[in-house]
């Protein structure tokens, strides 16, 4: 039975993704901020109240993880807000930095004692961190937050290649969840399937690079 590790499955993409992990037979963990009703009712083991901003209190659960336990850690936690040259708030800038760049690689850090040989990395990142493919400006916290995230999963990539450890980058899509308002254009249900799609097709050959859940290679 493989072990899945879920960052923010509480809701949104996440919680999918731990719905479907489930219906494949796998034991799901969740790392989440708040435990939500729903995500209660499944038969995970959680770990929550978990500040993503906190490296100490990543690496204190990671430690509680069995050494070659994990099969696949997926980073999905995030925060998203807009910040433009009118309304630059710095703060939410430094937020979404820590939650969103640094979190991830902390916690793939920690939890690498409990990585197996062959085991996967999944970085849930955003096409808005993608440089060349910026035609709008503005969201400057998340984007300078989702490009530092790439820029460290591809160095993952390669550090890892000795342990045959893989880190796949994965933009979901522009999905409908509270984090932009249920704006999106696909379901979170749809955004989980591609995604857990795309992480069974990692290996050596994909490792490092940037992926849209579709299928889709997409520009750094």
């Amino acid at each position: 039975m493989q072990h899945v590790v879920i960052t923010g499955g509480n809701r949104g993409i996440g919680l999918s993704l731990v719905k479907q992990y489930l219906a494949k037979g796998c034991k799901v963990t969740v790392l989440c901020r708040n435990l939500s009703a729903e995500l209660a009712d499944l038969d995970v083991t959680v770990h929550s109240g978990i500040d993503f901003s906190q490296p100490a209190q990543l690496q204190q659960v990671a430690s509680q993880f069995a050494e070659n336990s994990v099969d696949v850690l997926i980073n999905n936690a995030g925060i998203f807000s807009n910040e433009t040259l009118n309304e630059l708030d710095l703060d939410r800038v430094q937020a979404q930095f820590q939650v969103d760049a640094v979190a991830p690689l902390v916690l793939s850090h920690a939890m690498l004692p409990a990585l197996k040989v062959g085991s996967k990395i999944a970085m849930l990142t955003s096409r808005m961190g993608s440089i060349s493919d910026n035609g709008s400006g503005a969201y400057y916290g998340y984007r300078m937050a989702k490009a530092a995230l790439n820029a460290a999963s591809v160095s993952l990539s390669h550090d890892l290649e000795s342990r045959q450890v893989y880190v796949g980058i994965y933009h979901p899509g522009f999905v409908k969840t509270q984090m932009v308002g249920f704006a999106g254009d696909i379901s979170p249900d749809e955004a989980a399937r591609r995604l857990v799609e795309r992480i069974s097709e990692l290996d050596a050959s994909r490792s490092g690079q940037f992926f849209h859940s579709n299928g889709d290679a997409l520009p750094w």
